[in-house]
């Protein structure tokens, strides 16, 4: 296998312009890797510009189009993926065309290129079958059949989506959406750590053809979240519970795939999601970003 301490490996990360892959490229070029991004025709200029100003070398492709994936692995010793087409949507996205069926190519393509490692950032294993779920574990098995030296990473909840304002945890207008009753625990972790786990990960013989459950510091109610915030801001929040049997009705009258994964994951915040950190803690040794450092900013 390739090593990255050797002057012609490349990394290529799929999903570079989305937050995780866009931070997975910043902390590979810290490293003096060499990166390249896969982005699409279609994606946002302004993101494409900066993954240049990083020192990334991008490539257009899309996980739909199995010759762009061929052309974007020319060279390339190993693979980060972090594609979902649950966040940045677009014309003939959806779960199936791309976390489903693009993963698969993009494996398919990486054992025709000989590629030395996959990185796959999934997520942690959760409640209940739904769309995303059932894709994830699909491309999961499908990457550990293939032959590739492989790390499946599978984190649980990101503090900068499940904490933000996006779904609902609008800290900075004091207004919080609780999915449940909001006692039951969840191991919050940052992306930045997420990426952290992703580029240690690489060229790491303890990481090889492994699966790697990954969660914070420390797992935390969402209501002892709330209260982190409250206590840095010196102010009470309003908060609005959304009810599991809502949550559940919800899921259970969604019209597609993604209305009916997203009222799964929420559902699944609600019921709580504990990550038992010691086997990645033994395998890598980082430093962890806790709910705290991040309420801080």
């Amino acid at each position: 296998m390739n090593s990255s301490n050797n002057a012609s490996s490349t990394v290529l990360v799929a999903g570079a312009t989305g937050f995780l892959g866009s931070e997975i490229c910043r902390q590979l070029r810290q490293k003096n890797k060499k990166v390249k991004g896969l982005v699409r025709a279609s994606s946002d200029p302004t993101k494409v510009a900066h993954l240049k100003e990083l020192g990334v070398e991008t490539t257009v492709g899309d996980l739909k189009d199995k010759a762009s994936l061929r052309t974007a692995l020319s060279g390339v010793t190993s693979v980060i993926s972090t594609v979902s087409s649950t966040l940045s949507r677009q014309e003939g996205d959806s779960i199936q065309a791309v976390d489903d069926d693009g993963q698969i190519n993009l494996i398919d393509a990486a054992v025709g290129a000989g590629i030395g490692q996959f990185v796959y950032v999934s997520f942690c294993t959760m409640l209940g079958e739904f769309p995303l779920q059932t894709a994830k574990r699909k491309v999961e098995q499908h990457l550990e059949a293939s032959g590739l030296n492989y790390t499946v990473l599978l984190p649980t909840c990101f503090m900068e989506v499940w904490l933000g304002p996006a779904l609902g945890f609008d800290t900075a207008n004091g207004k919080v959406t609780i999915y449940g009753d909001g006692k039951n625990r969840v191991s919050w972790i940052s992306l930045k750590d997420v990426a952290s786990f992703a580029v240690a990960a690489l060229d790491n013989p303890k990481a090889m053809n492994k699966r790697i459950d990954l969660g914070g510091p420390e797992a935390l109610s969402p209501l002892e979240v709330v209260k982190i915030f409250e206590t840095l801001q010196g102010r009470k929040f309003e908060l609005e519970f959304v009810p599991e049997a809502a949550l559940k009705a919800q899921r259970d009258a969604a019209e597609d795939p993604l209305s009916a994964s997203f009222a799964s994951l929420m559902l699944n915040v609600a019921k709580g999601s504990e990550i038992n950190m010691e086997p990645a803690n033994a395998l890598f040794q980082l430093p962890l970003i806790s709910v705290s450092d991040f309420a801080k900013g």
